[in-house]
């Protein structure tokens, strides 16, 4: 009877460990599974959030790029039309477009003080370009004596000197303005005869005016 109930004894402790084996095993392999699970889920949502970060960051950069162009062409796009169908920046950076050297950034100068005199500031501007060469490199008279017109008197030879840019600019459209336009010379031809000895003159000149206005 006793090795009978030791038999029995011993039969239920090999159940009993091996029933706790198994549920040991399962308890691992769920815990296993749960965590891989878990760990694939956490996976997955820092990719997606690293992704959407990204394209945050991407929208971001692209609407603030945006803003800062609206920003920048603002003034530009609402100021008032001055000339033809231009506003004032718009005249001023087409001439810089083009003037080069010497006269580089003075486009708003020349268009601010041809409109105060209602001088075309195209024309104006085509004019310093045949007269100066500055397009690419200016001329000896713009360089040293601050002529961008061509204008005559003393100080550079036969031509005048001027104590800065700014005044031989000035003076240049002043002589557009009062010697002119105002006395019915305001087309590039009629212009031409008085200004130049080349009859094609003129031509130069609008050559350079469309390169300013296609710019």
């Amino acid at each position: 009877m006793y090795a009978s109930e030791f038999d029995i004894l011993s039969i239920l402790w090999y159940n009993y460990n091996a029933s706790i084996k198994e549920v040991r095993g399962k308890i691992m392999r769920d815990y296993i599974c749960k965590m891989g699970l878990i760990i694939l889920v956490l996976s997955v949502s820092i990719i997606i959030y690293k992704n959407n970060n990204n394209k945050e960051r991407i929208l971001y950069s692209n609407y603030i790029k945006n803003n800062i162009y609206e920003v920048s062409n603002f003034k530009t796009r609402y100021e008032k039309i001055v000339f033809e169908e231009y506003t004032l920046s718009e005249i001023s950076n087409k001439i810089d477009n083009v003037f080069n050297s010497t006269i580089s950034g003075y486009g708003r100068y020349v268009a601010e003080i041809s409109l105060n005199y209602d001088v075309d500031p195209f024309i104006a501007a085509g004019i310093i370009l045949v007269e100066t060469g500055c397009k690419w490199n200016c001329s000896y008279l713009a360089k040293n004596c601050n002529n961008i017109g061509g204008m005559k008197g003393t100080g550079c030879g036969s031509y005048s000197k001027f104590d800065s840019l700014d005044a031989g600019i000035e003076v240049f459209i002043k002589n557009l303005a009062y010697n002119y336009y105002r006395v019915g010379l305001n087309t590039l031809e009629l212009i031409n005869k008085k200004y130049a000895e080349n009859p094609n003159w003129h031509k130069d000149v609008n050559y350079y005016i469309k390169l300013i206005k296609e710019s």
